[in-house]
Parts: C-alpha cells; structure tokens; sequence
C-alpha cells in the first residue's frame, strides 16, 4: 500500500526532530564531562605534567651519574716565528702546523654517598611532584564544578523569574477583567504594570547572571569560543538527612589527612630534605675517582731520517812544516716528513690513574652547607605543620557552612510554604475582589523571595556538602 505524500513528509519530519533532539542530549556537557575536559585542556595540568616530567628527568640524570663519563677532543693550531715545536721539542723558525686527538675516560668510585642520597632524593621530589598535579587537579576539578553549580543556580532563579513574569501577565488579564465589572478600580491596574516591569528586569539579570557563570566555565575549561557549551540539568536530590560522620569533625579530618595530595607531598618533601644533609656531609669525605687518556699529535715539522750517504772530504793540515792533505768520509744524513698518519701511530699515547681528592679546609663551605640542610630540614617540618593547620581549619570550616547551609535550606524550605499558603490565600482573595491589586502583589513578592532565597539556599549546601564529601574522598557527582 503506498502512504500519501502527506504521511511521508510527517514521517520524515518526526524523524529529524528525534535525531535532532538525540544529538541535542549528546551534546550536553555533564559535570563529569566538564571536569574531565578541563583536566585534559587546562593550562595549569599542562604546567603541572612539565613539572612532573622536569622530575622524572632528575630522577634519570642521578642514575645515569653512576655510568663513566667519556670525552674526545681534538686541536688544530699554527705557531710563527722562532718557535719550539710542541711535539719534536726543537727550535724552528718556520711556521708549524700541528694537530692533536684525545680521549679522556673517567668514572667516580666514591664521593661520601651524595650520589646515592642524590638519586633517593630526586625520586622523593618525583613522588611528591606526582601530589602536586593530583592536588591541582582536585582544586581545579572543585572550581569547575562550583562554577556547574553557579549555572544551575542561575538556569533555576531565571526559571523562577520567567514563572513570576508569566504569573504578572495573568495577574494583569485578571485585573483588567475586574476593572471591568467594576470590582477595582482602575489605578490598580499601573501598580500591576510597574510589577510586570520589575519582573522583567529581574528576568535580563537573572539571564546576564547565567551568562556570566557560563563565561566562567568556560574560562576554568579553556574551551575554545566555537565549542558549544550547554550543561546538562540533572535532577538534583538534596538530601533531608545526612550520616552524622559527614559532620563529625574528628572523621572527616582523620580522612582527609590520608587522602590529601598535598599533605603527602609535603611529608615526602620532609623526607627528600633528610637526603640534603647526607649529600651536604659528603663534601667532608674524600673522592675516589678512577680515569684513563688515549691521546697522538701531529706535527708540520716532525722529520725522519729517509737515509745516509758519505761524502768524500780533503782537509790541508801541516805536520813537520810540510802541507799534507788528508781525505775523510763524512756520512751526511737525508730528512723527510713524517706522514701525517704514521704521526698519529707512532705519537699513540696510553694512560690510566686513580685520584684521591681529600677536603683539608675549604673556607668552612661544607660545615655551613650542612647546616643550612639541618635548617632546611627544620623548614620543611614547620610547612608540614602548617599544611595541617590549614587542612584543619579548611575541615572545620566546611562542616560549619555545611551544618549552616542545611539550616538555612530547611528554614527556606518553611519559609516558602508559609509563603504559598499566604499566596494562596490572597490568589481566592483577589479573584473574588476582596482585596487589591497591591495587597496581591505583597503576596507575590514575599512568595517570590522566598523561593529565591530557597534556591540560593539549596545549592549552597549542595556546594559545601560536596566539598566535605571531597574531603572524606568521594568523588565529584550530582545525584
């Protein structure tokens, strides 16, 4: 059976409005999603993760210093004039070329233990630098998802605004109707005009408010101004009732001190610093180092005898009075250069050698740097006091505004049924034109700041409810 075209193009159209809301509801950003993708993009991971690799590569360096060191060297160079030739050790007073390569081998035996306490430490300082980035991962994940809440405060007021607008029109029709039968007079009307007004003032900043908490999103995410950014709006249960340990401060900060990075960072760094004053006393100790030398020279000038002719020579000399001449062989030498590479086998040099470097008195620079590592030690220990001071007064202070939110959510909570029940009551009221438009209102602003107040209320404790539950180690949702 073949469907009309109308029932085709409906069928179509029904179509792309599912597909377009199912890619509408993946597009939406969730708590999770947001905090990941700021861990991911944010600039102060990025900082953190090249700190982190700075440590990795100390930790590979103090290893690696256990290995020999090997160094080559060349020289090239020319000397003028009435010079001694380095390598013949001979006057010459022609220019001379000469050309020199080595090879120096040398590996430490001993240095009083700063190798060894060296590499301990700078894989304490890896330790601890891997808290560092955990903690700034936390504080960057509790920003992003005070700022999600930030939005659905915002997203909640704006919707309670648009309510009051709505509810201000219709409040509007009804006066009008009863201007007309003559149950109210007719200035009434102005003063419900001047709310409708107010109304949507309040409803631009509410929306300008929501805008802003998106920008700060955006901005604690680093997402690019093209990327659209839409969060989700789950469905919120605030709970009623809370375990009593969520507010025992004893718990929580028991918790939090074995869960912390940055408390764990910080007794990592005190026990790198004990390393300090290891490597520091080992100045104090001798150094064993064991080393060997290849080493050959070229020389422009260097000779050798290619080989020796005689020559034939007459001398006069006079004995008795009378001239005799008297004829000698005199062996006469012939020179050539030395080649270049037959320079460089026959000056082919080898040496080996142990050093013993003994400390006698240095101008008291190692007794001194020893003691500054004692201090740095003591250092260290008043900053892990202090991060625990500052963990415990952050603990306290979090169950303080979370006991102070509930209370405040709970009171809101009365005052807006209070609030209803007054509206309520004036709604009948008005519309049997038993009170005015003026007395109406009253009822609907009262409502109105109440149920504002509720909703700031609730997501504060929300908000510090989370940030006692991060202390104690859960992780960041909203149920």
């Amino acid at each position: 059976m073949m469907k009309s075209p109308i029932h085709l193009y409906g069928t179509l159209l029904l179509a792309f409005f599912i597909s377009t809301a199912a890619v509408a509801q993946s597009t939406l950003w969730s708590l999770e999603k947001c905090v990941n993708y700021a861990l991911q993009n944010s600039l102060r991971i990025k900082q953190a993760q090249a700190t982190l690799r700075d440590g990795e590569l100390s930790v590979k360096q103090g290893q690696m210093s256990r290995l020999p060191s090997v160094n080559a060297s060349s020289g090239l160079g020319a000397q003028f004039g009435r010079t001694i030739d380095p390598f013949t050790n001979t006057f010459a007073t022609s220019s001379i070329t000469f050309n020199s390569f080595g090879l120096n081998a040398g590996i430490l035996l001993y240095n009083g233990g700063s190798v060894n306490a060296g590499i301990n430490r700078s894989k304490l300082e890896l330790e601890a630098r891997q808290y560092d980035m955990e903690n700034t991962s936390n504080t960057l994940a509790l920003e992003v998802a005070r700022a999600y809440l930030t939005i659905l405060l915002a997203q909640e007021q704006l919707d309670n605004a648009q309510r009051q607008l709505t509810l201000s029109r219709q409040q509007l029709d009804q006066t009008s109707k009863l201007i007309n039968a003559g149950a109210l007079p007719p200035n009434d009307r102005l003063d419900v005009e001047a709310q409708i007004a107010r109304n949507e003032q309040v409803v631009v900043e509410v929306r300008n408010a929501v805008t802003g908490a998106y920008l700060t999103l955006r901005q604690l995410m680093e997402l690019p101004a093209e990327e659209t950014l839409v969060i989700e709006r789950p469905q919120i249960n605030v709970p009623e009732v809370v375990d009593e340990a969520t507010f025992a401060f004893p718990t929580v900060y028991s918790t939090a001190l074995g869960n912390q990075p940055q408390i764990k960072a910080a007794d990592i760094r005190l026990r790198a610093a004990s390393h300090d004053i290891t490597i520091a006393r080992s100045g104090m100790l001798p150094t064993i180092t064991f080393g060997g030398n290849l080493n050959t020279a070229f020389s422009s000038v260097a000779q050798r005898i290619a080989g020796i002719n005689t020559v034939r020579q007459s001398q006069i000399v006079f004995i008795n009075g009378q001239t005799v001449t008297i004829e000698t062989d005199v062996p006469s030498a012939e020179f050539e250069k030395i080649p270049y590479f037959s320079q460089l086998s026959n000056n082919f040099g080898q040496s080996v050698g142990l050093n013993i470097s003994i400390p006698i008195y240095n101008n008291h620079r190692n007794s001194i740097a020893v003691e500054r590592a004692q201090v740095g030690v003591l250092t260290q220990e008043l900053q892990n006091r202090q991060q625990r001071q500052f963990l415990q007064t952050a603990v306290q202070q979090a169950i303080n505004d979370t006991r102070a939110a509930r209370e405040a959510w709970l009171a809101g909570r009365r005052a807006v049924e209070a609030a209803q029940a007054a509206f309520d009551n004036a709604q009948k009221r008005f519309d049997l034109g038993a009170i005015n438009a003026l007395q109406y209102s009253t009822a609907r602003i009262t409502l109105d700041s109440a149920q504002v107040d509720l909703i700031r209320a609730k997501y504060q404790y929300l908000f510090n409810l989370k940030n006692v539950e991060f202390y104690m180690g859960k992780p960041l949702q909203l149920n």
